[in-house]
């Protein structure tokens, strides 16, 4: 699986595990098309954004301007989680290779000023967190 189609999932199971509480690997399952395997980046971003939800929120509340993360949108949260955890904890991904593809996310599943908006948070985050 590309990794472009395994943010996709991962959007996807991260937010049914924000809007019903579901477990991290049967929301993964949920996603996945019959025949469809889950492959590794899927899984980590799936658990590395749940496990690390915390410190993630506690980044973005820092970087969001006149919201509060409740406020968002349950699609902006959840692309502005998935993109902050790995932007801050896989290394081996530029940070604007996380950002562009938290831009497409959010032109695909989003609204007329989702990309906008992520677009604006994330660049505040990835400033802070090249200092």
């Amino acid at each position: 699986m590309k990794r472009s189609k395994s943010r996709e999932k991962a959007l996807q199971a991260i937010f049914q595990m924000d809007i019903s509480d579901v477990a991290p690997d049967e929301a993964i399952e949920n996603v996945l098309e019959e025949g469809e395997s889950a492959d590794d980046f899927l899984r980590s971003i799936v658990l590395g954004t749940k496990e690390n939800q915390e410190e993630i929120d506690s980044t973005l509340k820092a970087h969001l301007e006149k919201w509060s993360l409740d406020r968002l949108g349950t699609v902006d949260r959840t692309i502005l989680r998935m993109s902050v955890f790995e932007m801050m904890y896989v290394e081996e991904i530029p940070a604007n290779v996380s950002m562009n593809e938290a831009i497409e996310l959010a032109k695909t599943f989003g609204d007329d000023k989702s990309s906008g908006f992520i677009n604006a948070v994330l660049s505040k985050v990835k400033t802070t967190i090249e200092k």
